[in-house]
């Protein structure tokens, strides 16, 4: 039988909570990613974490052992970025909440990245995780927004898995803006469409495997580009949140670990009961029945 990653022609693989927390790299992912083989999948990593260029990411996953270039490196900025371009005028002003690395993916489709405004109105909004936000960066956004500003979103990750545990993500930023302009954002990263997408142009194939932690931005994401996807339980969702999960947030297979993708799928009828499914098949995926009474 063949391999789980065989079966695609690109894997489309998520980095916190999927391939590190924090600085810390997952046990055994390296040598997950690592076992290829006579296999040639595309290998991109797409993350909604803005923060980082992806020059930046690519450089961190070679420290901790995994193969990566900057071209097999999407990024939720990327994406921002070339939704702004695709709406506003070349060389139109864009408010930056977020890093400085976020402020060069602006710059690099064209627009005038700004911190901040005194007298005519940026053309828009964009906002991307920086644990340096503070509440004058996002009353600058708000006044943007109240102007009638364009707003898009880098994601809306509630939280961001680390060594620690989880801490505010981006999501929670921008629920702050939200409350505070009475507006919505357009939003590049997972579950919407734009970064998987991209990640696709990128992988030059829509032959390929969505691989997260997240129910709620890279399984319903990859439901949305209606490709499959394998929930790792390695970050932030766990068996009792698929249990309860609607429709649009099931996975096409689930596995304690990485190293799932280097041995064939299982089709487990012995029991509904997805845990014990999984402790009867130790390093391999098991199959999601849409018919599961422990899901639906």
């Amino acid at each position: 039988m063949k391999r789980l990653r065989d079966r695609y022609e690109a894997l489309l693989l998520d980095l916190d909570g999927t391939l590190y927390r924090g600085p810390a790299v997952i046990e055994g992912a390296p040598r997950a990613l690592a076992g290829a083989g006579e296999s040639e999948q595309r290998l991109v990593y797409v993350t909604n974490n803005a923060s980082r260029g992806p020059d930046v990411v690519a450089e961190h996953l070679v420290e901790l052992g995994f193969p990566a270039t900057t071209e097999d490196v999407v990024t939720s900025a990327q994406a921002a970025a070339r939704l702004l371009a695709e709406r506003l005028r070349p060389g139109a002003e864009v408010l930056v909440v977020g890093t400085d690395d976020l402020v060069a993916e602006v710059d690099a489709v064209g627009l005038r990245a700004v911190r901040r405004f005194d007298g005519a109105v940026p053309a828009a909004v964009v906002q991307g995780h920086s644990p340096q936000t503070a509440w004058p960066d996002l009353a600058e956004a708000a006044y943007a927004l109240r102007a009638d500003a364009l707003w898009v979103a880098a994601n809306t990750d509630k939280t961001l898995p680390n060594e620690r545990g989880l801490a505010p993500g981006n999501g929670a930023m921008v629920a702050a803006l939200r409350a505070a302009s009475d507006r919505e954002p357009i939003v590049a990263g997972k579950p919407y469409a734009p970064l998987l997408e991209d990640a696709l142009v990128r992988a030059e194939t829509r032959s390929a495997l969505v691989v997260g932690d997240r129910l709620d931005t890279d399984i319903e994401g990859a439901q949305r580009v209606g490709l499959d996807s394998l929930l790792v339980l390695t970050g932030v969702s766990t068996l009792d949140e698929l249990r309860n999960a609607p429709e649009t947030r099931i996975p096409t297979f689930v596995a304690d670990s990485l190293d799932a993708l280097n041995h064939p799928p299982v089709e487990d009828e012995s029991t509904h009961d997805l845990s014990e499914r999984l402790r009867r098949n130790p390093g391999r995926a098991v199959t999601v029945r849409a018919s599961d009474s422990e899901i639906r």
